[in-house]
């Protein structure tokens, strides 16, 4: 197959919808919206969110080295957005879209209470990347609304309906349904 150059660009299929909550220097609950970001370590479970230095969140980050990645529903599309084009430094965003600040159990940082699911995370390291810098946090607990789990007492992703952002296109997009078993659809290919 041809394949046609596009240049370097920030693509990645697919970018999660991460919303990172922090509080700010006079302690009002702050949140903001990232694309650069996923799990990066599983022992320690670990997460790295990449936010530029001229975010609120990112004096936030280096102020109270904890904080917390809220997941949200598709339901909540059009507030996930706005954390992502609104400045905590002269917006209350949780006033301004009427969700609710939850402060975490193991963390000094706040959540969005009605987003499925929440993992609460310690600063570990930094890593200066261009104009970004990514945080790299460990994952201290997850949590999970009890409507969105299966029987087996794991999240059900389509109870979850997470959303992915396309950076080239910048929409958002939901999730149609398991496609195969990981770790075993391929194994017929084994030889």
């Amino acid at each position: 197959m041809t394949k046609r150059s596009i240049g370097p660009r920030t693509l990645l299929y697919p970018h999660p919808d991460l919303i990172i909550g922090t509080y700010d220097p006079a302690g009002r609950p702050d949140v903001m919206a990232a694309a650069w970001g996923g799990i990066c370590s599983s022992r320690p479970p670990a997460v790295a969110v990449s936010v530029q230095k001229t975010r609120q969140t990112y004096e936030n980050l280096i102020a109270r080295r904890e904080f917390t990645i809220s997941i949200p529903s598709v339901d909540y599309v059009r507030e996930a957005d706005y954390f992502g084009i609104v400045s905590g430094r002269d917006t209350d965003k949780f006033a301004a879209t009427g969700l609710t600040p939850v402060k975490g159990d193991l963390v000094n940082a706040p959540y969005v209470g009605e987003f499925p699911v929440v993992l609460e995370c310690r600063l570990l390291q930094t890593v200066e990347v261009g104009v970004h810098t990514q945080f790299i946090g460990e994952i201290l607990d997850v949590k999970v609304d009890e409507s969105v789990l299966s029987e087996d007492g794991k999240p059900d992703i389509g109870k979850v309906r997470p959303f992915a952002y396309d950076s080239m296109r910048q929409e958002y997009y939901g999730f149609s349904g398991p496609l195969a078993k990981a770790f075993s659809a391929g194994k017929e290919l084994k030889k």
